[in-house]
């Protein structure tokens, strides 16, 4: 079997070089797009806004959007004691949705 000449040989090795280089910005560009807790996070703000507005800190928001609940007005849709029930409802975040409440004039189901 014939040697491969030298510039062969180098030319073979750039083309590995270039393609390994492509593969790992190719890995970098895919790892830096999203991850998992950018798409979340990304999902909490195009549905939080109306929680912002009234002052709910980020976990309270978290859970009520978990629950479906988007705005003040689904609140009807839930008992108070469902509402402390769930993660990451503090005292703070009850006064704050008990007092929107009733500034809409709304009641929280029986």
């Amino acid at each position: 079997m014939a040697k491969q000449s030298a510039a062969r040989t180098k030319m073979l090795a750039s083309q590995a070089k270039k393609a390994a280089a492509e593969r790992r910005a190719e890995k970098v560009k895919n790892e830096s797009v999203t991850t998992p807790s950018q798409a979340d996070s990304d999902k909490y703000l195009e549905l939080e806004g109306n929680w912002v507005a009234i002052g709910l800190a980020a976990p309270a928001r978290r859970a009520l959007i978990d629950d479906g609940l988007f705005s003040v007005s689904d609140l009807r849709k839930t008992s108070l004691a469902a509402l402390k029930e769930l993660d990451g409802m503090g005292p703070n975040a009850i006064r704050v949705l008990v007092a929107e409440m009733k500034k809409a004039d709304l009641s929280f189901r029986k």
